[in-house]
């Protein structure tokens, strides 16, 4: 394949996919600076390791893990306290109570993945996507048995963290 049509097949599949790139970067830095810093940290990884790509996995899959690893290499080297996060509001808030308490509810719950350690909130943010099984196993490099046992005790933990974090437990 030629350096044009690996260029190509690159910016399709990303611009595609980005998504991907942009969860992992708002799961593992709070602030939009640090998100913009790692999106292009992943982004240069991907595109350094994309002709090593062997196409035995889907490429959703094979971009998780190098997003993933890139953005826990880069938290380890960092080493930073990590803030509570609270997702960007937006500019103008309904009035609607209903939606008020979703997005306090879905604020909870990102404070409470965030004080997972890294490998638990890949593996939850992966079984949030719908990813099965047999993906997670092969994106973390655990064993399918092992992302279900993970799975469920990472849901018992959050359950606990929510309690603490909703009735200051």
């Amino acid at each position: 394949m030629t350096k044009l049509n690996l260029k190509e097949e690159f910016v399709s599949l990303i611009e595609k996919h980005q998504g991907i790139i942009y969860k992992v970067s708002r799961m593992y830095c709070d602030k939009e600076e640090c998100q913009q810093d790692l999106f292009q940290d992943i982004l240069v990884q991907l595109w350094q390791s994309f002709p090593t790509f062997n196409r035995q996995s889907k490429f959703s899959t094979w971009m998780y893990r190098v997003a993933l690893n890139t953005a826990i290499a880069q938290f380890r080297k960092d080493q930073k306290v990590n803030e509570d996060s609270i997702s960007d509001l937006p500019a103008h808030i309904p009035e609607d109570e209903s939606y008020k308490e979703k997005e306090d509810r879905i604020e909870l719950v990102q404070k409470a993945i965030n004080k997972l350690n890294n490998a638990e909130k890949a593996i939850i943010m992966l079984y949030m996507d719908d990813y099965s099984y047999e993906e997670i196993s092969e994106i973390s490099g655990i064993s399918v048995s092992n992302v279900g046992v993970k799975i469920n005790r990472i849901k018992t933990k959050l359950q606990k963290i929510l309690k603490e974090l909703e009735y200051g437990i």
